[in-house]
């Protein structure tokens, strides 16, 4: 069968991979899977237990049977592996990892039990005291250990050598089974009586490797809890309303376009528009804004949002696996599986790292035994060097930072792309902000109302009435706006006949008795209408960046009765998120397609001293690749499909949450909320990551770099290397964890 043709796409497939336990495992498990026909690239996450395997699709479909020959190349070297789809096997897998982890308990705790009596006496002798357990009770103690509670070490060790490889598992089993195999041979040889024994150096160590990776696995369940909060947001079942009739289903059996019930203080199934009712919505665990949200018909709503005290039924706008939320948890999930640009280093050091031990341990004993030290001291020193280098650490370093870290942000409504995503925010130095939209709210709003005709007299309600006859219907953003005065103020609108648009600059109809006109100065003048004072009131009003309209009655005697300027106000918190930049060094510049005169009052605003105005998309494009080039790594923030160019090209494209698909498609980070702080939060969450990053790999270096020495010195024994190679994993985790307490501006 042909698997590469011209039609061939590349489709991902989820693993579960089970009995990893180092960075060595990683890099084997890639491997196996790369050499799996069909399969373009692989992607092993050891933090998150997860392979995400790109493979070739033809017609819509996996090649025959990849699947299975997947599985099949990674329980060959002695792994588990389980696909993962959507739904049902994901809950299985929560399930599974939850007994797993009871499991591991239990087995922790009896070696702890069995391991303790063996290291009483050595701290009795630390007191000054000699004890020492009969040989026979050493024996009893530390066999089962060796053997019923380390036997996973043996099974994993001698499957990652059949297959050509070397972990971690070797490296204990190598190390316990030959201080065990001393202890015995001492036994048999010389007695119970007068001879030290190291029962406790291989109980002890299997006891502390067990513990370090319950704790290591607890750590990592809690680093990856974003993606397990984000789907049980989703309820079990949905109000589903039919022929008048409320039914009870599954969620998932929730299509499009049907129309669901959702009752007061329940979580909203699936995506949708409110039909009837009004209510508020708690969407801080989907967007990571804690204010409620009203919602009456016509609103959107997110599937998971908790609803308030009203009851309302919406119609669907998607089925819940193609919902917002499905959405936001598949990327997340595919953010946290990712990896940066330094774990590939560090994978292909891992990729060598046992093999190397193993003879830095054998070459350390023959030195030792050599020197005259006898068997016993060599074996112990050579078992202290296979324990202490044991890279766990090395690597959970980078995964563990990324999942926490990438966790966080999608608590916060960050949604990132993928792991190389947040080293390009790390680095960046200038951000460039569309204007509409992004800054701004995105909705002209009418701001003022001046009256000119007669002097001293208001004629706001009568002249805000006739404006709004003459654009009732229209669709023109500043007619909408209008609009929204009036109904606002809730003035009654009077019929307008005989209507003509120019379009472009205005419109006139005739309103009762009177001709009226509505429009820009330029076409007043064109009807032949003097605009005495009302010139200058507009001219003032375009130098501040409002775009104005001329209210005129025609007729005998034409005038100006009325001017309105209008505005679309800045975000609230846009000024905020400019000044946050600032303070973290980042340069912020407004981008825009507007005029200037619009764009500098606005910059001036929110606190923004660099300003490109009047640029086309492809402009955009251009700016954005110069700046990159000549001021270091640039993000771009944008909403629009004219953005889009612009947001694939820069460093870091971040789109709004009010942004197009395209835009969003483009960009490297989603806000889950349209809120400039999330820009600045972004950055902030990604620079923390790349930085517990940093602190990780230094943890797990040190950890190494000193540990190996020391024992290969004979400075450090079986016990205390244990010790220290499950508190490196342990620290590591631990440092990752303190990510989770990240909260975003507010």
């Amino acid at each position: 069968m042909e698997l590469h043709t011209a039609r061939s796409i590349a489709g991902e497939i989820s693993l579960a991979i089970g009995g990893m336990t180092c960075a060595s495992c990683v890099a084997r498990v890639e491997r196996a899977l790369k050499a799996v026909p069909g399969v373009v690239s692989a992607n092993v996450n050891l933090a998150t237990e997860r392979a995400t395997v790109a493979a070739v699709v033809i017609d819509g479909n996996h090649a025959v049977g990849i699947d299975a020959a997947l599985i099949a190349a990674v329980e060959r070297i002695g792994y588990e592996a389980q696909l993962v789809r959507e739904g049902a096997d994901e809950h299985a897998l929560d399930e599974q990892a939850r007994a797993l982890e009871r499991h591991e308990r239990l087995r922790v705790v009896a070696a702890l039990l069995l391991a303790a009596p063996l290291v009483m006496p050595m701290l009795a002798m630390l007191g000054g005291r000699h004890l020492m357990l009969p040989g026979a009770v050493q024996f009893a103690l530390a066999t089962p250990v060796q053997f019923w509670l380390g036997a996973r070490f043996y099974r994993a060790g001698w499957k990652a050598l059949a297959s050509g490889g070397a972990n971690m598992d070797v490296l204990v089993a190598l190390g316990t089974s030959a201080a065990y195999a001393l202890s015995v041979w001492e036994l048999a040889v010389h007695g119970p009586d007068g001879v030290p024994l190291y029962f406790e150096a291989s109980a002890v160590v299997i006891a502390l490797v067990l513990l370090g990776r319950w704790l290591e696995t607890r750590a990592r369940r809690t680093a990856a809890d974003a993606v397990r909060r984000l789907r049980s947001l989703v309820p079990p079942c949905a109000h589903l309303v039919r022929s008048g009739q409320q039914i009870d289903v599954p969620v998932t059996a929730v299509g499009e376009g049907e129309v669901v019930a959702v009752l007061p203080g329940e979580r909203v199934p699936v995506d949708g528009i409110v039909l009837d009712g009004r209510t508020e919505l708690d969407e801080s665990l989907v967007t990571g804004e804690s204010l409620p949200v009203a919602a009456g018909p016509g609103s959107r709503v997110i599937g998971g949002s908790l609803n308030g005290s009203g009851l309302i039924r919406l119609t669907t706008s998607a089925a819940a696996a193609g919902g917002t939320l499905a959405r936001i948890t598949r990327l997340v999930e595919h953010a946290q599986g990712s990896k940066a640009p330094v774990q590939r280093l560090v994978d292909r050091v891992a990729a060598i790292f046992v093999p190397v031990v193993l003879l830095i341990a054998v070459g350390t004993g023959a030195g030792w035994w050599l020197a005259g030290a006898g068997l016993e001291r060599a074996l112990l020193t050579s078992v202290a060097v296979l324990v202490v280098a044991c890279p766990c650490a090395l690597g959970l370093a980078t995964p563990a930072a990324l999942v926490a870290g990438i966790g966080a942000a999608a608590r916060a409504g960050i949604l990132i792309r993928d792991a190389e995503v947040l080293e390009h925010a790390a680095r960046i130095r200038l951000v460039l902000f569309d204007k509409t939209g992004t800054l701004t709210l995105g909705r002209t709003r009418l701001v003022a109302l001046e009256d000119f005709d007669p002097p001293g007299r208001s004629a706001q309600p009568g002249s805000l009435a006739i404006a709004a006859a003459l654009q009732y219907g229209s669709e023109h953003p500043l007619a909408r706006a209008v609009l929204a005065a009036a109904t606002e103020a809730a003035i009654s609108v009077p019929p307008a006949e005989e209507l003509q648009a120019a379009p472009g600059r205005g419109i006139r109809g005739r309103i009762g008795a009177q001709d009226h006109a509505l429009g820009s100065p330029r076409y007043l003048r064109e009807l032949g209408v003097p605009l005495g004072p009302a010139e200058a009131w507009a001219a003032d009003a375009a130098r501040a960046g409002r775009p104005v309209a001329l209210l005129a009655v025609l007729g005998a005697a034409p005038r100006v009765v009325a001017g309105l300027a209008f505005a679309d106000e800045p975000r609230p918190s846009a000024a905020a998120a400019v000044a946050q930049l600032r303070t973290a060094g980042i340069t912020s510049v407004l981008v825009t397609g507007d005029h200037a005169a619009s764009a500098r009052v606005l910059a001036q605003a929110v606190g923004i001293e660099r300003v490109y105005a009047g640029v086309l998309p492809e402009e955009k494009l251009r700016l954005v690749r110069d700046l990159s080039a000549t001021e270091g790594a640039v993000a771009m923030v944008g909403d629009g499909i004219n953005d889009a160019p612009a947001l694939a090209a820069a460093d870091l494209g971040i789109a709004m949450a009010s942004g197009t698909d395209v835009a969003i498609a483009a960009a490297g980070i989603s806000l889950a909320r349209s809120d400039p702080l999330a820009v600045a939060d972004s950055i902030e969450v990604a620079r923390r990551t790349r930085r517990k990053i940093r602190t990780n790999l230094m943890f797990a270096s040190i950890y190494n770099l000193a540990g190996i020495p020391l024992a290969a010195a004979g400075l450090l024994s079986p016990v205390l290397a244990g010790l220290a190679m499950a508190l490196s994993s342990v620290s590591v985790v631990t440092n990752a964890l303190l990510l989770a307490r990240w909260r975003p501006s507010r």
